[in-house]
């Protein structure tokens, strides 16, 4: 991500021209991205407030910043796509062996990938190790997991392991 999407001062400019009391705790910052563009936007945890578009960027390449005070300073939680995620947290790109920076998921392990219910935590995130390519930017205590993303996952897995000649497949 290119450094500065998103600056402290600029964020609390703006709330005070929207005539909002800024409490990091009260927000968190939604990040997505496409081939074409990356797109940040604050999001109140109450949804009481509405949405501020806080960065867009198109034709820009997402890659680490390997200065990560801007993110510290903000002390707002991140939720994203998985792609956006990795990349803060310093994961290696691509397809990978360990590309969940919560377990050691083995993703190549495919005899297991419906069978084992439980894979052991990560307990690093050095770089070297597992898939880590740089330094986390943040803390991962401070990422919220996509639920929309996963939930749609999960349904695109269930739909193809369904047989297709029974009648709940049809109901779908």
């Amino acid at each position: 991500m290119e450094r500065g999407l998103v600056a402290c001062t600029d964020i609390n400019g703006l709330m005070q021209t929207l005539n909002i009391n800024h409490n990091p705790l009260d927000w968190r910052l939604f990040t997505d991205s496409s081939k074409l563009s990356l797109k940040a936007l604050l999001l109140h945890n109450g949804n009481t407030l509405p949405s501020i578009a806080v960065g867009h960027l198109v034709h820009n390449k997402e890659s680490y910043d390997s200065d990560a005070s801007h993110y510290n300073k903000l002390k707002w939680k991140i939720c994203g796509d998985l792609k956006v995620i990795a990349l803060l947290l310093g994961l290696q790109h691509g397809f990978t062996k360990y590309c969940y920076f919560i377990c050691e998921w083995d993703s190549r392990a495919r005899s297991l990938q419906y069978l084992r219910q439980y894979w052991s935590a990560r307990k690093s995130l050095e770089p070297g190790i597992m898939n880590m390519e740089n330094q986390p930017l943040l803390e991962p205590s401070k990422i919220l997991l996509p639920s929309m993303h996963l939930k749609f996952g999960l349904m695109i897995h269930l739909v193809k392991t369904m047989n297709q000649e029974e009648a709940a497949f049809t109901y779908l």
